[in-house]
């Protein structure tokens, strides 16, 4: 009698826990947060793009570059989310954060080795973390906007537009998407190319 209950209990239990709370929860999310289940994905021009939650590598002078990633062998590989796992005295990491400040300072002329956000020299927990500080987008104004002509102060106040806050005022840092923030750059380049454009 006591394994009957126990089996029948097992299959109420599966059955609720599987099936109709999975069901349930995505029915919710569907209704309330389309965007959010969906994966926040962007689309342009019928194709999806990308995600917001997903950085991507760019290194383009004419983009704003991302947080470094330590995802595959090109980074920002979903399928290998991961950091690199190194200790900060680990020589290899040394060998590797000192590599990506001379790309930054060589990138960003101008600029010295004490303005170079932290966030521009080591990768995420993730290796997918679209997101970068308003520091690391800030020294990078004027690279993008002298690749693209157009002046700095557009830069900068799409760099402020982009800029999120922390969420509730406290958790978290303040950020910028790179994703959005490039493809904005991007519609802002083809609006002025468009004829007729303002």
């Amino acid at each position: 009698m006591k394994l009957w209950t126990a089996i029948k209990m097992t299959l109420v239990l599966t059955f609720l826990t599987g099936i109709v709370y999975p069901l349930l929860m995505v029915a919710i999310a569907q209704a309330i947060f389309p965007f959010q289940a969906n994966g926040s994905l962007i689309v342009r021009d019928g194709q999806v793009i990308g995600s917001r939650l997903i950085g991507q590598n760019f290194d383009a002078p004419q983009y704003f570059h991302p947080r470094p990633s330590a995802a595959g062998d090109k980074g920002y590989d979903a399928d290998n989310s991961g950091g690199s796992n190194l200790g900060p005295t680990n020589k290899l990491l040394i060998k590797e954060v000192r590599a990506r400040l001379a790309k930054v300072l060589g990138e960003n002329p101008g600029i010295s080795a004490g303005q170079v956000p932290v966030d521009l020299v080591t990768a995420s927990a993730s290796g997918l973390d679209p997101d970068i500080s308003p520091a690391a987008a800030a020294i990078q104004v004027a690279r993008v906007a002298k690749a693209r002509g157009i002046p700095p102060a557009e830069v900068a106040a799409l760099v402020h537009k982009y800029t999120q806050s922390r969420f509730l005022g406290i958790f978290g840092a303040p950020r910028v998407n790179v994703v959005m923030l490039n493809l904005a750059l991007d519609n802002l380049k083809r609006t002025e190319a468009r004829p007729g454009a303002d």
